[in-house]
């Protein structure tokens, strides 16, 4: 199922979707920073009157923030009784790229770059999406850039999209066959309530200058005996946006494990040190790896095109120990006193990373090659040129 030609929302309407999300979020905003002033008010009404041992002022304050409560909850049984929301659909998505960022569990977060397409009768172009999603180790190596996967997003909310990990065999059929173009970064859509820090600020903003103008209003008489040129103080924050250049740069780093079951052919624990390197290096794309029983080394090159590099998160690390086994147990080297994997880029764009199992004992040395997916290629055992 290509997308070749099809429009993207940022490029049809997202003008027009833009200018209506933001006259909704400006008017949302000043309805929330009036009840919030309101209520401020009404608190500080409350405490003005029990100062002051004021019954008319104490009232008031009271009779606002039960007036409140009552709107509050009279519109909460209206909203309750609203229809139901729609239900999820589900659609095919191109991974763009994934990071994982972490690893102390089997459920790895995972964080994904998709074009979601939506299916035709939805009448929704395709859009670009960033989420995270907790992905199981063994099914990370299903998750490649360029691949599709089976999602489902919620039609009014086309920024909660979540990764289907077991679909039903026609979506799976769909799936493997589907060509998805990418969407431009234009149509990238995200939750317009993320930014909750910016609406608490404007609570706390709302409640400040409510409970200000109650507490100045009776400032006589709260403060007869001081003053009556107290001013407010003033807050000023500046910020400065540096822009950085990044030159080109090399990196290399290693790290050797220790301690009981420290081998790196104990399950999981390769994805684990691959992600503490990634972490370490700040880059998922490296030029090399190379995995030993103790000791894993990764090196990279920042100037390379991704399709020179191999993508950590993505090799099939559950599947290298096997690898090793079958190389220890057909290649002629009866007792491997040593092992190695190299993984180098492939050979061009399109072509998944080599992966090269060297076993070493008194017989000589041998390897096998297999492909980014664990599937054995070549084999050369002891004397073979």
């Amino acid at each position: 199922m290509g997308t070749t030609g099809q429009r993207y929302s940022g490029e049809v309407n997202g003008p027009v979707e833009q200018r209506r999300s933001g006259v909704g979020r400006v008017l949302a905003g000043l309805r929330l920073a009036a009840v919030s002033a309101v209520i401020g008010a009404a608190l500080a009404a409350l405490v003005v009157g029990v100062i002051l041992k004021d019954v008319p002022v104490l009232a008031t304050g009271g009779g606002v923030l039960a007036l409140l409560v009552l709107l509050a909850f009279i519109g909460g049984r209206r909203g309750a009784g609203r229809d139901a929301p729609p239900a999820r659909r589900t659609a095919l998505a191109r991974i763009e790229d994934l990071r994982a960022t972490g690893g102390e569990t089997a459920d790895v977060p995972v964080t994904f770059r998709l074009t979601v397409a939506p299916e035709p009768e939805d009448e929704r172009p395709a859009y670009r999406v960033k989420i995270s999603q907790s992905v199981n180790l063994v099914d990370i190596p299903a998750y490649r850039p360029r691949g599709i996967a089976v999602v489902e997003y919620h039609p009014e909310k086309p920024w909660d999209v979540r990764i289907v990990t077991r679909p039903t065999p026609e979506w799976s059929r769909r799936a493997e066959e589907a060509q998805i173009d990418s969407a431009p970064d234009s149509t990238l859509v995200r939750d317009p309530d993320g930014g909750a820090g910016a609406w608490c600020l404007l609570v706390l903003v709302g409640l400040l200058a409510g409970a200000a103008l109650v507490v100045l209003s009776f400032r006589g008489e709260l403060f007869a005996s001081g003053d009556a040129g107290g001013s407010a103080a003033k807050e000023s924050s500046s910020s400065s946006a540096a822009a950085s250049s990044s030159a080109s740069r090399t990196f290399s780093t290693s790290t050797t494990v220790s301690g009981p079951s420290s081998s790196l052919l104990t399950f999981g624990r390769m994805r684990v040190t691959a992600m503490e390197l990634e972490a370490r290096v700040d880059s998922a794309y490296v030029t090399s790896l190379r995995i030993e029983d103790h000791r894993m080394a990764v090196r990279g090159d920042s100037a390379r095109p991704l399709a020179e590099t191999v993508h950590l998160p993505s090799l099939p690390y559950e599947l290298l120990p096997g690898l090793v086994h079958e190389a220890r147990a057909t290649l002629g080297v009866r007792e491997a006193e040593s092992w190695r994997i190299d993984v180098t880029p492939g050979g061009g764009a399109g072509v998944g990373p080599r992966v090269r199992v060297t076993v070493s004992g008194t017989e000589g040395t041998a390897h096998l090659d297999a492909d980014g997916t664990g599937r054995i290629t070549d084999r050369r055992a002891v004397g073979v040129s």
